[in-house]
């Protein structure tokens, strides 16, 4: 899929390989590590350089045209009123250039709403202010963990020096294997919330009673943040997202280690229970 959209945009996928170098000096997207990121990014570049090739002609012609055209050289205006050469050039020209723009614009959005068979499935929970878990297919099927802010609240009240992820660190991330697809069911428990990864093209609206979804295939094992991205009340800047991808193996062992984990936490549950079957005889 990814080729494909390469082949429809080259002048844009050029200006990727300065991706992360400008995504560094925090003046452009973040480096794309999925093949929606990439498409997104190819578009962000093809349709500014043509913004600016518009920009650059206008403007230069206007400048131009009030220069060499001005009074005190006795220049005489010319009349193009029901000109039909102008008319159509000028209603063509931005049609063609809005087509350009809207087949590849076109061809990303299909592929984003493609969440068909999944590796993996999650369903994210957007709650005031946190996320919930829940692994629902594929390898790890029911494991579940809430993820909150981990930021030291002393970094927050400013008295200590803020950290290098400070406001998008967490305390339980998503962990997903690399090269899989992934499927994002978004849900919310009290308002709208939204789960955003920019490195990953991912955004999708978390809406109490409705079940969105969205997809992401990481082809780069890594650390990406992002974060609730609507305003969700007063702790919404306090509720990121933080998901680590990793190799299989090393997947695997998150996966065992949450199932122990839970495991440790239901048993306490057992005695309790027994102890009310016997009161209750």
């Amino acid at each position: 899929m990814r080729h494909t959209t390469r082949a429809s945009v080259p002048l844009a996928m050029a200006f990727v390989a300065n991706a992360a170098s400008a995504a560094d000096a925090r003046y452009n997207l973040q480096p794309p590590v999925t093949g929606i990121a990439e498409q997104i990014y190819g578009m962000h570049s093809m349709m500014l350089v043509i913004c600016l090739v518009i920009f650059v002609g206008v403007f230069g012609v206007m400048f131009w045209s009030v220069f060499r055209h001005r009074k005190s050289k006795g220049a005489v205006a010319a009349h193009f009123h029901e000109n039909t050469a102008v008319e159509i050039a000028w209603t063509v020209v931005p049609v063609l250039i809005l087509l350009g723009m809207a087949y590849p614009a076109t061809k990303t959005v299909i592929s984003m709403k493609d969440t068909s068979n999944p590796d993996i499935t999650i369903k994210a929970t957007g709650y005031q202010w946190m996320w919930g878990y829940d692994y629902l297919k594929g390898e790890g099927e029911g494991v579940r963990f809430i993820s909150t802010l981990s930021t030291p609240r002393d970094q927050i009240e400013g008295g200590a020096a803020k950290g290098a992820n400070y406001l998008l660190e967490v305390d339980n991330p998503v962990v997903v294997p690399v090269g899989k697809k992934i499927r994002i069911l978004t849900t919310a428990n009290d308002v709208i919330h939204a789960w955003w990864v920019p490195a990953f093209g991912v955004k999708q609206d978390a809406i109490p009673g409705f079940i969105r979804d969205t997809w992401f295939r990481a082809e780069k094992e890594g650390v990406y943040r992002g974060n609730c991205a609507e305003l969700c009340g007063k702790e919404h800047g306090f509720m990121p997202i933080e998901v680590h991808v990793v190799s299989a193996a090393k997947y695997a062992e998150w996966v065992a280690a949450q199932k122990k984990r839970m495991a440790a936490e239901a048993q306490p549950a057992a005695p309790q229970a027994s102890a009310n079957t016997a009161a209750a005889g």
